[in-house]
């Protein structure tokens, strides 16, 4: 590999001092599958001469492995190094390459072209200033053309370079490129207007397998006189306004290696900050002036984005992770309900309501996305109704959040305007948001009323209907083993379920009880007002009681509403009950009436229609749950 610059052999110190010093773009390849974006970043780290000679040469070798272009060096197979991305000839992952010229740094995002890795095209783009949007001459614009051109406008990226590709397989056509330009143009019109923002592309016509005007201009394309993609790259205007946003420092650690030492560290995420500054403490509201700025190298009189610094204070505040410093005449919105829109990377489907986890900056509270307002079809650009959203989907929605947030509308400030979304039990990235309207505050006017939680709600939170499985039969048929059964498999998979238990409640709510028919009544009784309080508060109740008395079982069904109950019972044989005899009841000593039969002092009327019948000296206690969970399901409780 060899550098453009002499100092290198020279004054090495003089050569990293001038790195250092370079400007930095981030830019992503996008397009369709077999645009060439792999090609392209080939291209430009082979005529940069960025490529290590031992590296060259494994291309080499793996070219003519591959086969799939007769043996000439394949520059694709820079990027893609996955064994299944050679395997089909496609970007699976995002692969990042870096670079540089004399000029400036570079980090290459190349993302994937498929609609499927939608998700990775999304992250690549995240932080990038520029994206090059490859069109194949031959097929013009296609659809995953448009639908990366959309998420590209969507995070914000400015500057869009449609670079149209394999201009050699249209002989090198005027025509050709202008008819793809215009057909562009028109697609970037509408965009436009659907964004709500201005699209200005610019186009190249490239062959990225010949390096036709990628590094070097071609002379084959003398009706092109514009700059190549190198020249574009090395001299785009990528300074952006985060110097002149409001200064936003969010504090990610508290660095307190002494008593004589406090001081706050993080990234600045936009504007700047000076020593003597009066700042601000989200959300204590606390105020105090900055008194030193801390790098690496030294202490500063001002620091700007996105530097990394430390941050001591004059006075000593209580500040944690999570909290934000901010210039009091520049506050941030303060917000716990806004919308959003939303980019979903999991192959669960979310679901309104389902409790998730919401990172803003260092902070991380709790919330549910309480509506989906539409789901966006980036491929015609139209919107649609939706009740939960699918792996890449793309969707307009209301989050509402447990604690307030400190935010920015995205198209002013990305650091502090966009979020991610982490599941609750496997800290997995599920998706990414960029907060458009910050305008849904709370009226200060409504009523208590307007404030309780409703049934609707609650069930939207725990995606979930509440219900109450009563689980009846004999002492011994596993009643409460089954019970305490369906609550782990519920309660594992997300589901807010409880037990309550007839022998438990005895020992406490019912202690004053005899043990008799009418004992057994009003046990039942106040076991049907706990069940209708919990199913009230959303829960799944499992309900184990003998429930001999159908009378008995018919109020306690009254009380928490036919709609709302399922009576599921258990069977066993007699000899079975006395077996596992799981209370002691099934004793000679503890029945001394003549002809009846031990443990059984009580007519047990079954019912004629019961929801569920288990015979559960037959199957196993995981197939009556699976039972019992597929009845669940089937009347959609689940």
């Amino acid at each position: 590999m060899s550098h453009q610059s002499d100092l290198i052999a020279t004054d090495i110190n003089a050569y990293l001092a001038q790195h250092e010093r370079k400007e930095l773009l981030r830019f992503l390849t996008c397009g369709s599958v077999d645009d060439g974006k792999s090609t392209l970043i080939g291209r430009l780290l082979h005529d940069s001469k960025m490529i290590y000679e031992d590296q060259l040469e494994a291309i080499k070798s793996a070219s003519i492995k591959a086969g799939t272009t007769a043996g000439e060096f394949d520059l694709a197979l820079l990027t893609d190094g996955l064994q299944a991305e050679r395997e089909q000839g496609i970007t699976i992952d995002v692969a990042y390459r870096y670079f540089s010229t004399t000029k400036r740094k570079f980090i290459i995002a190349d993302t994937p072209g498929h609609e499927q890795y939608t998700r990775n095209m999304v992250t690549g783009a995240s932080n990038c200033d520029l994206a090059i949007i490859l069109i194949d001459a031959r097929h013009g614009v296609m659809t995953q053309t448009r639908r990366h051109s959309y998420i590209a406008s969507l995070l914000g990226i400015k500057h869009l370079v449609v670079a149209i590709n394999k201009m050699d397989l249209k002989g090198y056509s005027e025509q050709a490129f202008k008819n793809i330009q215009e057909d562009y143009l028109q697609f970037a019109k509408e965009l436009a207007e659907f964004v709500e923002g201005e699209i200005k592309p610019v186009f190249i016509p490239i062959s990225a397998l010949n390096g036709d005007n990628v590094v070097n201009p071609s002379e084959l394309m003398a009706w092109y006189n514009g700059p190549t993609l190198m020249e574009l790259l090395e001299h785009v205007q990528v300074t952006g306004d985060d110097t002149k946003a409001p200064w936003r420092y969010p504090v990610q650690y508290v660095n307190r290696p002494n008593l004589n030492f406090r001081g706050y560290c993080g990234t600045i995420a936009s504007g700047t900050v000076s020593k003597g500054d009066y700042v601000s403490v989200m959300p204590s509201g606390l105020t105090s002036k900055v008194k030193s700025i801390i790098t690496y190298e030294g202490e500063l009189e001002t620091a700007s984005s996105p530097l990394a610094v430390t941050i001591t204070l004059e006075d000593e505040i209580d500040i944690s992770r999570g909290d934000m410093l901010i210039h009091p005449e520049a506050e941030p919105e303060k917000l716990k309900k806004f919308t959003a829109t939303l980019v979903w990377m999991s192959e669960t489907p979310l679901k309104i309501g389902q409790p998730l986890l919401l990172k803003h900056t260092s902070r991380l509270v709790s919330g549910v996305v309480s509506k989906i307002h539409y789901i966006i079809d980036v491929n015609t650009l139209t919107k649609g109704a939706a009740t939960q959203l699918e792996l890449n989907a793309i969707a307009s929605c209301e989050l509402t959040i447990e604690l307030p947030i400190y935010v920015d509308k995205y198209a002013e400030n990305p650091s502090t305007g966009s979020f991610i979304i982490i599941d609750r039990f496997s800290n997995i990235t599920v998706g990414a948001g960029m907060i458009k309207e910050v305008s849904l505050h709370t009226s200060k006017t409504s009523s208590s009323h307007s404030q309780r939680v409703n049934a609707m709600e609650r069930s939207q939170r725990y995606a979930q209907s509440p219900v109450t499985l009563l689980f009846i039969g004999l002492s011994g048929t596993g009643k409460s083993t089954l019970a305490h059964a369906v609550e782990r498999r519920l309660f594992d998979r997300g589901n807010l379920v409880t037990v309550i238990d007839g022998k438990a409640l005895r020992q406490q709510l019912s202690k004053d009880l005899k043990l008799d028919s009418s004992g057994r009544s009003t046990n039942l009784k106040r076991g049907a007002a706990v069940a209708q309080l919990l199913n009230e508060a959303g829960h799944i109740c499992c309900a184990a009681f003998t429930g001999a008395s159908a009378e008995a079982r018919a109020e306690f069904i009254s009380i928490i509403g036919q709609h709302r109950t399922l009576v599921i019972a258990l069977e066993a044989s007699l000899n079975t009950c006395q077996e596992r005899d799981p209370s002691g009841i099934y004793t000679e000593e503890q029945f001394s009436r003549e002809g009846l039969i031990p443990g059984i002092s009580y007519a047990f009327e079954w019912p004629s229609d019961p929801d569920l019948s288990l015979p559960t000296d037959q199957i196993s206690v995981e197939e009556c749950v699976d039972r019992v969970l597929n009845l669940l399901k089937e009347r959609e409780f689940i």
